[in-house]
């Protein structure tokens, strides 16, 4: 796979994202208030919202245009709503977060 070096965990606020600009596309790099690391697409289904802009909890992230819900482990909309947004491999060694763009996964249905 190739990773790509995008920073520091740090540069990362817990519950808070951060936006990467790739070839395939502008991707949200999400942390959760547990350290844990997560990227997805970065624009809602719905209404294009921009998801990076969204409050996290837990592990989902709320768009901020409509509310909208979204797992960051699978990328599916949660509650009533449907849809997903594409989810990218991400890793994080010695506090450095490292992105797969190129392995842009869907949701499983």
């Amino acid at each position: 796979m190739d990773w790509i070096a995008i920073g520091s965990i740090a540069d990362i606020p817990q519950r808070g994202a951060r936006c990467v600009n790739t070839p395939q596309g502008r991707i949200g790099v999400f942390r959760t208030a547990d350290d844990r690391v997560f990227a997805i697409e970065d624009h809602c289904p719905h209404k294009g919202g921009p998801l990076s802009q969204g409050i996290v909890h837990g592990a989902s992230v709320t768009c901020p245009l409509h509310n909208w819900v979204f797992s960051l482990e699978t990328g599916a909309a949660l509650g009533a709503d449907e849809g997903f947004v594409k989810t990218i491999p991400v890793k994080v060694e010695d506090g450095c977060v490292s992105i797969a763009p190129g392995k842009m996964l869907l949701a499983a249905e």
